[in-house]
């Protein structure tokens, strides 16, 4: 009697998912979707839903295959439609990630929120802005702890109002461009007075004068409502960020002060003059005699000679005056001449023949 093959129909395993649950009237619900599309889809960047799901079905284990009874589906959402109920999921779920998934994605966002720091703030006392390393070693002294389920720019503006507490650290102001007809300009600039803002320039015609100048980030809203609904002008932000002091233009920011200043550019005056010099060398040395040049001279730094022949120069390299004088130098003594170095020789030779006889 031959066995039949058992087979469970509940169960239906997959591999290499993202896993969204959410927990409803006590039980635990899941839903399988394919990698890195589950915050796309949450963001508005991927609109189709199949390309983040691998199936409309909603388990209770998905590692397992489990499969949800239909009974727990009515109870906890009043429908078994698994289409409806994994959008649900899917907005409402938390996302189940690997630990060095979740590590990664901490760390990114840790940097990203850094990143913001660092362009929104500086120092009031040296006025400059502080680098992302004195961000992050900044962050970590007040144990500062990334939010996964909130956006990188709310968790920035919260953690400068927290290192506010503890360090001297400032928003950088908005430098704002605003327009408005001349006569009302000085309403303008009393209003500008009242939130003690900095003014950094007036420029414009007689019918409309334009103002620059720098704000508060918290006034932002209040002072853009005056310039459009109140004065009906023009209203521009010129740069989020830190200004060098005597800048009047976001391209010479930052990126830009630090670079050399640019080489002067000749006019066409200097170029004429630069050429009448050279026709005046040209004529000058045309006149002058042409004088014999000298022969070029090999020198032997160590032995303190020259050799207008370039093989006697190398024979020179070669002979045993030259050896005699490299060892001299190494016990710093000075150089001698061809024939005081024969002399040495030969007196270091009767010395040597000396100690071959025994008295």
């Amino acid at each position: 009697m031959s066995r039949s093959l058992v087979q469970p129909v509940g169960q239906k395993r997959l591999t290499n998912v993202a896993v969204v649950r959410l927990k409803k009237h006590g039980t635990r619900f899941e839903i399988a979707c394919y990698p890195n599309t589950v915050l796309s889809w949450r963001s508005g960047v991927e609109k189709d839903i199949d390309e983040v799901l691998q199936s409309h079905t909603v388990y209770t284990n998905v590692s397992k295959g489990v499969l949800a009874k239909s009974k727990d589906l009515n109870a906890a959402f009043g429908t078994d439609d698994h289409s409806s109920i994994c959008l649900e999921i899917l907005k409402k779920g938390e996302l189940q990630v690997a630990g060095k998934e979740r590590e990664s994605m901490l760390s990114s966002q840790f940097r990203d929120i850094a990143t913001i720091v660092m362009h929104k703030t500086f120092n009031p006392e040296t006025k400059r802005p502080y680098t992302i390393s004195m961000i992050e070693r900044l962050m970590r002294d007040i144990h500062f702890a990334v939010d996964p389920n909130s956006t990188s720019k709310k968790q920035a503006l919260e953690l400068i109002q927290e290192l506010q507490k503890h360090y001297p650290i400032r928003r950088c102001p908005l430098r704002i461009r605003a327009a408005a007809p001349e006569e009302e300009v000085p309403v303008l600039l009393e209003k500008l007075n009242e939130w003690k803002a900095t003014v950094i320039s007036k420029e414009g015609t007689a019918a409309q004068l334009s103002v620059v100048f720098e704000l508060e980030p918290g006034l932002y809203k209040d002072c853009h409502d005056f310039v459009m609904n109140k004065m009906h002008g023009r209203f521009e932000v010129l740069a989020h960020s830190l200004y060098v002091d005597g800048d009047t233009q976001v391209d010479q920011y930052n990126d830009h002060e630090d670079m050399p200043a640019p080489l002067p550019t000749k006019t066409p005056e200097s170029v004429l003059e630069l050429n009448d010099k050279l026709q005046k060398q040209t004529i000058s040395s045309a006149t002058k005699p042409t004088e014999v040049q000298q022969p070029k001279q090999n020198k032997c730094n160590t032995c303190d000679a020259a050799f207008e022949d370039a093989k006697l120069y190398r024979e020179h390299h070669k002979s045993e005056w030259h050896k005699h004088n490299m060892k001299r130098k190494t016990r710093q003594l000075p150089p001698l001449t061809e024939e005081e170095c024969a002399a040495d020789m030969d007196l270091f030779e009767s010395k040597s023949d000396l100690k071959d006889y025994s008295f």
